[in-house]
């Protein structure tokens, strides 16, 4: 699936990740970019968008509204990029675990499958093209200090599956994307060895250009699914031991 060309919506634009996204997009020739947020697309500018080849849209992946109307207004997309997602920090017997829980199942999995159904036939409809979802390697391997957000994760990890399944029948490339830290507004205050948001965006498309089913955009991502492949209760049990504060 070559990026030249194609026209590419992408949710979450005005993240970390999704700013370096579509400044990969543009930097690789993509004819046509739908920039979807949550606030004021108006208010949304990428300063690579030297030729107008980024159109802003109004997109909480969470309002059934706004998923219908992205999918009316952005009938000739090639690429999928479900990048949008939500992390409240919290473990499973936390203060707030419960409603961290929905909160994050609402947006990552719910929001994203949302997305997912909206835009499958217009993928079909351009001879298959290609789905990312955005996951976590802690969707593969939970890590308690963050295992409310590792759930919907996992979520998102089996959706991909799913997905994948379901839609190889028409022609659609599902990849699934497992980053591990990336530095960006989510990881605030995380002390923690962190990958640059372009470096995972470069991973990303190049991942998807040569056709990659479970891309693994940075260092410490591979590392621990090399880990898990090799040893799974191993693997569980290192980032196991990253536990949250005891003060419940």
């Amino acid at each position: 699936m070559k990026i030249k060309g194609k026209v590419v919506l992408i949710t979450g634009a005005n993240g970390g990740i999704g700013t370096a996204l579509v400044n990969e997009l543009l930097t690789r020739g993509a004819e046509k970019i739908y920039a979807a947020v949550r606030s004021n697309p108006s208010d949304c500018k990428f300063e690579k968008d030297v030729d107008g080849k980024v159109v802003p849209i109004k997109l909480d992946i969470t309002n059934a509204e706004d998923v219908k109307s992205a999918a009316d207004q952005c009938k000739d997309v090639d690429i999928l990029i479900n990048n949008a997602g939500i992390n409240r920090l919290m473990w499973l017997t936390g203060p707030s675990g419960m409603e961290a829980a929905r909160n994050e199942m609402e947006v990552n999995f719910f929001g994203t499958l949302a997305v997912s159904q909206a835009f499958a036939p217009i993928l079909a409809s351009r001879g298959g093209g290609a789905m990312v979802i955005v996951s976590s390697i802690i969707g593969i391997i939970s890590m308690p200090a963050n295992s409310t957000y590792c759930c919907s994760k996992a979520a998102a990890h089996s959706m991909t599956q799913g997905l994948r399944g379901e839609l190889s029948a028409q022609g659609t490339l599902v990849a699934g994307v497992y980053p591990g830290p990336v530095e960006t507004p989510m990881t605030d205050g995380q002390e923690m060895p962190k990958a640059k948001p372009e470096q995972v965006a470069d991973a990303i498309l190049t991942g998807l250009e040569n056709g990659q089913e479970d891309i693994f955009p940075d260092p410490m991502s591979q590392d621990v699914y090399a880990q898990f492949t090799k040893d799974p209760k191993q693997a569980e049990k290192e980032l196991g031991a990253i536990v949250p504060p005891q003060e419940v």
